[in-house]
């Protein structure tokens, strides 16, 4: 037999096989098992944190929500990462997050929880756009301590460069924020006369060195519940960093609340069996009472109350008019409240936002025979969307300034409807409620109602 030439040799391509053997490690590492027990790992780190400082836990939804158990959640926030991104920097009147006052007033304090995914050491949100929102309160609130004014970022994630140009949007953002001319004096009280300060704590930072939160110092600690830096994950290859963020692409219907609610069951379940799992939790979870969020006023208005769809089903008889967002109507509300049941065919999401420019029209002719006394209950599957984008329609076309129903002939003036007007009676919907989140889209289709 004559020797192999080693032309003869057939290899196959390394580049494919390295990128194909990659890929699947990275998918390995990805796997629900590996997020659902960094997630645990991490809440850990998170829980150690409220202990230094004594204070308690507001999730920055919706990653943070997955690090904080509900048993120790003291609230939510929605502050956007694309509020501080480079040239994008932005002070939102459409979620002021007033609600994080109410726990500051309670407690001196308090500490906003998020994530981040591999590559960053801090989320977007809570390096800039916390620090853009806590600075342009203190200006509004406490005029008299211009020391407070100024932007607080970390230098070791923003640069200098980047901070000057966030600090020249500050007085504008200020501007528009005191143009919604809301009650100032109501939100200095919860404050208690103290203006806010902030600090940063990673899986970096030494936990043991922390010192409890002095009284009266309102302080916001904004913290980074994972970091690949950390030695925390840097032995462990499963460990996965933001291990939250996306939930909707890996989690199977999964949600935050129901993993804490089986925490132990989920941990403990072999990968190949957790979509089964999941799918099986969901499916209880289906047949479980419906969570009701109760009907809320918004003030300064006497009769206009938002909900979700559930609590419609239970505290119709009191009011007098039902408006609700919803896919298929209620037949039960059809029957019961007849010609006083108006049903907006929307679905959730997106999809339904840009649906409900098609159906506000409706509320012309519906909304014309309500009267100051008439009690007008709107709603849609979560109480915090497509039903704020109603009643902000609502409350612009047929309500003067100071929240009284106006002249139906009035309503068809649109010279009367600006746009710093329909901020204004939005600012509205989010003091009376502050962990509302109408989207983009929803509030989109009611600017387009409005200003044509």
């Amino acid at each position: 037999m004559s020797p192999l030439d080693p032309s003869q040799l057939i290899f196959p391509s390394a580049h494919g096989s390295i990128t194909s053997t990659l890929t699947s490690l990275k998918r390995s590492n990805l796997s629900i098992s590996n997020r659902l027990h960094s997630i645990k790992h991490d809440a850990d780190f998170v829980q150690s944190v409220a202990e230094a400082y004594h204070l308690p836990l507001i999730a920055n939804e919706r990653c943070g929500g997955w690090y904080i158990p509900p048993s120790q959640k003291a609230g939510s926030a929605y502050f956007k990462s694309t509020d501080g991104h480079y040239g994008q920097w932005s002070f939102s009147l459409r979620r002021l997050n007033l609600q994080v006052l109410d726990v500051i007033e309670r407690h001196g304090g308090c500490i906003i929880v998020d994530s981040t995914r591999r590559g960053k050491s801090m989320p977007d949100a809570l390096s800039k756009t916390v620090p853009i929102w806590t600075a342009v309160l203190n200006c509004l609130l406490f005029p008299d301590h211009p020391s407070t004014h100024s932007l607080r970022s970390p230098g070791d994630v923003v640069s200098p460069s980047e901070h000057a140009q966030i600090e020249q949007r500050l007085s504008r953002f200020v501007m528009e924020l005191r143009d919604l001319d809301f009650d100032t004096d109501s939100l200095r009280q919860k404050l208690r006369g103290h203006p806010m300060r902030v600090g940063w704590v990673t899986p970096d930072t030494d936990i043991s060195a922390l010192a409890a939160n002095p009284a009266n110092s309102n302080l916001v600690v904004l913290c980074t519940a994972s970091s690949r830096t950390s030695n925390r994950g840097a032995d462990d290859p499963d460990y996965v960093q933001g291990a939250a963020d996306d939930s909707e692409s890996w989690a199977h219907g999964l949600d935050a609340a129901m993993f804490w609610s089986h925490s132990e069951q989920l941990l403990s379940t072999a990968e190949d069996d957790l979509p089964d799992v999941i799918e099986w939790l969901l499916l209880v979870d289906q047949k479980a009472e419906k969570c009701i969020r109760q009907p809320v006023l918004v003030r300064p208005t006497t009769n206009i109350w938002i909900a979700n769809n559930a609590a419609a089903e239970m505290r119709y008889p009191e009011f007098d008019v039902v408006i609700s967002c919803s896919e298929m109507q209620s037949h039960a509300l059809a029957e019961k409240m007849k010609h006083c049941y108006l049903h907006l065919a929307c679905t959730t999401g997106k999809v339904g936002s840009r649906r409900l420019r098609q159906e506000l029209p409706k509320l012309e002719h519906f909304v014309e025979k309500v009267t100051p006394t008439t009690r007008v209950l709107i709603t849609c599957q979560t109480g915090k969307d497509l039903s704020v984008g109603v009643a902000l329609a609502i409350i612009c076309l047929f309500c003067t300034d100071d929240g009284t129903p106006r002249p139906s002939e009035c309503s068809k003036d649109a010279t009367t409807r600006t746009k710093t007007m329909i901020k204004h009676r939005l600012s509205w919907i989010m003091i009376s409620m502050p962990d509302t989140a109408p989207s983009r889209a929803t509030l989109q289709s009611v600017n387009a109602l409005l200003l044509g």
